[in-house]
């Protein structure tokens, strides 16, 4: 067999061998396949993966990659179309459903993460509480009245002792008064309203013993510290509402604190009297019984301490009663406004001893 010489792009069976570059013969126009629609040739070939543009154009090559082309090409045969990929949606997401609740059961209370001041105007708990219908109130309960228990046996045992050995529970009782009470308004922390308050406490005792005691040493103190309180606050740059509400707690705290100086103006027996009627009311106020009913049960155990330590007279019971009164309404104060752990054991210790102060001043200089 003879071999043709390769010129014409027919050998090898009519076919350029695999990958030989097509070489039009010179001053031969392009013809286009007959049946094949006319396709604009490009001014420049365009360059395949892995060629340069060195390689002429080889019609043929589109057999040997995978690779599709869009737009106007030289292939003369039609590529199926890519079918677009159909939207994925995803799944919705399934919130679960609160739990239903049984006939006859109290809906579970939501529960509130503390107040933060971004966003919109802070709310506290109460007000939150208030919009809700909900009570503000939450009493300290039986650790706190324990407590308050034992401080009040603690003054009743130093008047019997002595006036110094009153003086060291005292000091506790006005300290933790004036720190309760800064934290009971939401204010915390109050370093120099504190330390004013407890100040001022100090100053009224240590006039007391140098007058001997006098009950006029309070007052006199107590219009001191209300100007001193003014004067703090007047340097303050704080807003001009917050620094009217900075000025009433100080105030309030100073009062609290140097009005608990009654104890060491008052007679030691009706110290010891007023005391114990406290602890008795506390004590008994924080048992699981319905408010009403505790009330009556917290009063009828005062007057019946006081009658028993007050060598069973009658004004000795009326004394304890009137402490009691007095204890039960700052047991109340202190339960107000969704108070914190830290309030119930410091307000909620304090306060009910703090308010009957001078009561039991005024009873004991009255029935004594």
């Amino acid at each position: 067999m003879t071999n043709q010489p390769y010129g014409g792009g027919y050998g090898y069976g009519g076919q350029e061998p695999p990958g030989t570059p097509y070489q039009q013969p010179p001053g031969t126009p392009y013809q286009q396949p007959p049946g094949t629609p006319y396709q604009q040739p490009r001014s420049q070939p365009q360059a395949w993966p892995g060629q340069g543009y060195d390689h002429a154009y080889d019609p043929y090559a589109d057999q040997q990659h995978t690779q599709q082309w869009q737009g106007q090409t030289w292939e003369t045969q039609m590529q199926p179309p890519v079918a677009a990929a159909a939207p994925v949606t995803p799944d919705p997401v399934q919130v679960p459903e609160p739990a239903p609740v049984a006939a006859g059961e109290p809906e579970p209370e939501p529960e509130y993460g503390p107040a933060t001041l971004a966003g919109n105007v802070r709310i506290t708990d109460a007000q939150r509480a208030r919009a809700e219908g909900r009570s503000p109130v939450i009493e300290p309960g039986m650790q706190p009245a324990l407590l308050t228990a034992v401080l009040g046996l603690l003054l009743a045992g130093g008047a019997a002792l002595g006036t110094y050995a009153l003086l060291v529970p005292l000091v506790v009782l006005q300290g933790v008064t004036a720190a309760g009470w800064f934290r009971l308004n939401g204010m915390w922390p109050a370093r120099q309203g504190i330390a004013l308050g407890f100040l001022g406490a100090l100053v009224a005792d240590a006039a007391m013993l140098v007058s001997d005691r006098s009950p006029g040493v309070i007052l006199g103190t107590l219009g001191v510290w209300v100007l001193l309180s003014l004067v703090l606050q007047l340097r303050s740059h704080a807003d001009p509402d917050e620094r009217m509400y900075g000025l009433m707690a100080t105030v309030v705290a100073a009062a609290l604190a140097i009005a608990a100086g009654g104890y060491l103006a008052a007679d030691a027996d009706a110290v010891v009297v007023g005391a114990v009627a406290v602890a008795a009311a506390m004590v008994v106020r924080a048992l699981p019984v319905a408010t009403a009913a505790s009330v009556v049960i917290a009063l009828a155990a005062a007057g019946g301490a006081g009658y028993a330590v007050g060598g069973m007279s009658t004004d000795a019971a009326l004394m304890g009663v009137g402490a009691a009164v007095c204890a039960l309404i700052g047991h109340r104060v202190a339960s107000y406004d969704y108070p914190s752990r830290f309030v119930h054991f410091t307000a909620g210790v304090a306060l009910p001893l703090a308010a009957a102060g001078p009561v039991v001043y005024t009873l004991g200089r009255v029935l004594g």
